[in-house]
């Protein structure tokens, strides 16, 4: 354990009730491990988590949050190697059934069991120890950055994405939304040489970060009107109400979706007869297979994914309220906020 002071974990009790509370960890059982937290990132599903906004059967109050983060190896149960004790790691947040049709073939984010995952079912990394089974951790080089490592949970997420969509070099690609998930997809699908890498966001003023992750180009939502039909695919990362619409406008007949964002109340949705006519194929993405993790983490170590190019606030475990108020009333100009236990 470390000297950082007396253990402690953010819970959030019950919808609007948040307080910081001694959390002594217990000693990881078989199969699992006992992770250090370096880093702990927020996302809007952690929002959602204190407002009361998760959709039923996807949180489990009294709850602590955190299912993006970074760490380290501190102790581990029966039947896991002991040499990957001190090693830095991140990992995988479902809690699947492993033996369902879904999880044999490599999707354990379509798991048949009840949905269950770390930072919403199970206690998360909101907190300076975090205990779940070792067979959900990636592995991470000696001298990998843990904060940036932070940010690979919704890095998957675009991987997965990405891998659905399958671009190839000299393609005209677009992502719809500037948030953490298309500034990730964006730095994902510029490693593989597009023609042309837009970003659709609602404010101009993120086009030099948009740049920085290899957006080619940034346009607005109202310019987007002029570029229908332009892409051979598009990722959709917005989540809001008409972006999933957008996205499927912006795509060339013949051409590819993938949606990943999902909106509360979407009153303008895709038109099925513009699908069908148009013959575009949809993909979604819900979470992330290790597939995804894989392809994700292997861009992380290779250099070809800069996560830290997003985070824009780091501030103490303490400060847990003040980083869900930055996020609900500074989201224009907040990125990721990491909590540092």
């Amino acid at each position: 354990m470390t000297g950082r002071g007396a253990p402690r974990a953010v819970l959030i009790d019950e919808p609007g009730k948040l307080r910081v509370v001694p959390d002594e960890p217990s000693a990881p059982g078989p199969g699992e491990a006992l992770i250090e937290v370096a880093w702990s990132g927020i996302c809007g599903s952690d929002r959602e988590v204190f407002t009361g906004g998760r959709p039923e059967g996807f949180v489990r109050y009294p709850v602590i949050p955190g299912h993006e983060w970074s760490g380290t190896v501190a102790e581990v149960g029966a039947g896991v190697p002991a040499e990957i004790i001190g090693k830095p790691v991140v990992g995988e947040g479902f809690r699947s059934c492993r033996a369902c049709a879904a999880c044999r073939r490599g999707d354990n984010n379509l798991c048949a069991a009840d949905y269950d995952e770390t930072g919403f079912t199970r206690p998360g990394a909101w907190a300076n120890h975090l205990t779940l089974p070792a067979h959900l951790l990636h592995v991470l080089p000696e001298a990998a950055d843990l904060r940036k490592a932070a940010a690979l949970e919704p890095a998957a997420c675009t991987a997965a994405a990405t891998l659905k969509l399958a671009t190839v070099p000299g393609e005209r690609v677009a992502v719809v939304g500037g948030g953490s998930l298309g500034l990730l997809a964006t730095q994902l699908l510029a490693a593989v040489s597009p023609a042309e890498l837009t970003l659709v966001h609602t404010r101009r003023d993120r086009a030099d970060l948009a740049a920085a992750c290899g957006a080619t180009s940034l346009i607005t939502s109202e310019e987007a009107e002029q570029h229908l039909g332009r892409y051979d695919a598009v990722l959709e990362a917005a989540g809001a109400t008409g972006t999933a619409d957008l996205a499927t406008r912006l795509t060339r007949p013949g051409g590819r979706v993938a949606l990943t964002g999902v909106p509360p109340h979407d009153r303008q949705p895709p038109s099925p007869a513009h699908l069908v006519v148009s013959q575009i194929t949809v993909h979604t993405v819900f979470g992330a297979p290790p597939r995804a993790w894989t392809q994700a983490v292997r861009a992380f170590t290779s250099g070809v994914l800069d996560p830290g190019l997003i985070i824009s606030r780091e501030l103490e475990l303490d400060e847990a309220p003040e980083a869900l108020r930055l996020l609900d009333e500074e989201r224009d100009k907040i990125v990721k906020i990491l909590l540092h236990p």
